[in-house]
């Protein structure tokens, strides 16, 4: 049985400080390079998610890492002891981007012939595993596992013309035969319909273990953080189930940023989240994470991440948890609704720390809120922290006291969690919102006993006195340093 990652650092750009090895305020392609070698060498990450989506791609990844840092790569190898794994594009969503999936996948069998020659053997291929973002059927799964061993390995039997030789003994032999899909779920409705997916998709494969993809992000920009929450519990304990029912071990990843709103996984808050998702086997490493806190505090971090043990999950009544998330989520999108334009004027002052060409976010399509565009989920995060308006303040104005009875035992840490969250809110932002915005998001804070951070308010006050008074030079200033008081920057 090989190792099956329990860290898994990606690129997500929420961080406010800039590692050591990059030399401007963004992340440029090189750069990724080293912060790969830099997530193995020093905090002892097991996994690194390669992004091939929304940038431009670098194909040459382990042939850099390999070259460059042969000796470290001579000892702990790639395949075996650590993992690139490929994030693709999902052509069905991002049709700019759909052959970047074809190059991404072409990719695999020239990156095992660079380890081969390396490591002299033909033992462990260095890539096998590919994400499929926004993943909504069974069949887009497929469509990517057949395409890669008909297309990509397939190949290699055919001939060129009538009576040549093969493609493998004209090019050489493609490997890895096959290629692992790991489905990526970043909507509610396919969140909760997972584990049939998932199932559907195992039916005709032999294979020794599955391992499922859920996000925490775009749920919660698109429904609210609460809704976010109580779907990916309902999620994991539908893929446990699963794995009991076909006696195949499902191995969760869960995409955890460092706000609440986004996941709540920081180096201070690892213990929480063991506790809060028991079943998870691999948790996501983000930026902020990584770079906004001392290299050793998120190195423990990492590394009591790696030695926990994983569990069941907690099992939450599946009934009640879906009606408080429809009523969460009608309650959140009225209020985003109105919030949009602010969110977007806000947005253009938010630091970009990668490369990234926008891909549309799901909230774009929902059928519910026509109309309404919004920044990715840490641009539209850092706006509304940057006003006083922590987003996990939203969309929660509904809870009954039985609401919160069952929240008790769903989410134990539900009021602490909003307490901290709450100790960024500035009342200054009244002078930004309406009045009944106003007093929903005072209902809410009624809820949790909490500190106001006064050195954040102290920031967020000047960004709203410059939207009010149109003078807006020193926005981007502010957003910075009150991200650098949070520790992170959306």
């Amino acid at each position: 049985m090989r190792k099956i990652s329990r860290t898994m650092s990606t690129q997500h750009p929420d961080n406010v400080t800039m590692p050591f090895f990059t030399e401007g305020t963004c992340f440029l392609g090189e750069d990724e390079i080293k912060e790969a070698y830099y997530v193995f060498s020093h905090l002892r990450c097991d996994e690194q998610m390669w992004d091939c989506e929304g940038k431009e791609v670098d194909e040459f990844v382990i042939k850099k890492l390999l070259s460059r840092y042969d000796h470290y790569f001579k000892k702990y190898r790639l395949g075996k002891d650590y993992f690139i794994t490929l994030r693709v594009p999902n052509p069905m969503v991002e049709k700019s981007e759909a052959k970047i999936l074809l190059e991404t996948l072409e990719s695999a069998p020239r990156s095992y012939d660079t380890a081969h020659q390396f490591y002299g053997d033909d033992n462990i291929p260095p890539i096998f595993e590919v994400i499929l973002p926004m993943t909504t059927s069974t069949e887009a799964i497929n469509r990517v596992y057949y395409y890669y061993r008909d297309f990509v390995v397939g190949k290699q039997h055919r001939r060129c013309f009538e009576n040549d030789i093969t493609i493998k003994e004209w090019i050489g032999e493609f490997k890895p035969e096959t290629i692992e899909v790991i489905p990526l779920f970043e909507d509610i409705p396919y969140m909760l319909s997972a584990d049939t997916m998932v199932q559907n998709y195992l039916k005709d494969k032999k294979l020794l273990h599955q391992r499922v993809f859920l996000g925490r992000s775009d749920p919660a920009l698109n429904y609210g953080m609460l809704p976010a929450i109580l779907v990916v519990k309902i999620a994991l304990q539908r893929l446990h189930a699963l794995q009991e029912r076909i006696k195949i071990p499902i191995y969760p990843i869960l995409g955890l940023g460092s706000n609440l709103f986004r996941g709540n996984l920081s180096p201070f808050s690892v213990d929480e989240c063991l506790k809060e998702y028991p079943s998870v086997q691999t948790f996501t490493i983000q930026s902020a994470f990584k770079y906004d806190y001392d290299e050793e505090q998120a190195r423990d971090a990492i590394q009591k991440i790696n030695n926990h043990t994983r569990d069941v999950p907690v099992i939450i009544d599946e009934e009640t948890a879906l009606d408080i998330t429809e009523r969460g989520t009608s309650a959140y999108r009225e209020q985003i609704k109105e919030l949009a334009p602010l969110i977007n004027e806000i947005a253009r002052f938010v630091p970009k720390r990668r490369m990234r060409k926008l891909h549309i976010g799901l909230f774009g399509y929902s059928r519910n809120i026509e109309g309404i565009v919004l920044p990715r989920v840490i641009s539209f995060c850092a706006s509304l922290y940057s006003v006083g308006l922590p987003p996990e303040l939203l969309g929660l104005h509904y809870l009954t006291e039985k609401d919160l009875v069952f929240l008790k035992t769903a989410y134990p840490s539900f009021l602490e969690n909003l307490s901290l969250a709450a100790s960024y809110y500035n009342g200054d932002v009244k002078k930004l919102i309406s009045p009944k915005i106003a007093k929903d998001i005072e209902k809410v804070i009624s809820m949790v006993r909490y500190t106001e951070n006064l050195l954040h308010s102290e920031c967020t006050s000047q960004i709203v006195q410059s939207i009010t008074s149109g003078k807006k030079d020193t926005i981007m200033e502010n957003v910075v340093a009150a991200g650098k008081i949070r520790r992170f920057l959306g």
